[in-house]
């Protein structure tokens, strides 16, 4: 929970997205690619649910930026043989880590810059 201006905001993954990061670490094991040590331990933390930092939403959102372009690739979405970039977008929490790390953002940058009664 990070405390702003005039709220507070949860910096909790949900359980989705939790979910999705699980899923990534269980494919870079099986299949031993994709994904890089930061990304490892991103999904790490959104697995145990553990709060982020502003700083950590942020640099979420500019991964998903990055690697949106990955979703054209081949094997981008197969989980019989995954591409590297499908297993690297997994591990920060796919689709759903992309849309909850848009939406904190969001919210922390409305309530940032809400002017003080």
């Amino acid at each position: 929970m990070v405390r702003m201006k005039d709220k507070s905001v949860d910096l909790t993954p949900p359980p989705e997205v939790a979910s999705v990061a699980e899923r990534g670490l269980e494919l870079r094991r099986k299949y031993k690619r994709g994904g890089t040590n930061v990304g490892v331990a991103r999904a790490r933390d959104l697995k145990g649910r553990k709060s982020l930092s502003p700083q950590t939403i942020k640099r979420m959102v500019n991964f998903f930026d990055r690697q949106e372009v990955h979703k054209q690739d081949e094997n981008f979405g197969n989980e019989d043989d995954p591409s590297p970039e499908y297993v690297g977008w997994l591990l920060w929490g796919g689709d759903p880590g992309r849309r909850w790390a848009q939406q904190k953002k969001d919210e922390l940058t409305e309530s940032a810059s809400r002017p003080k009664n």
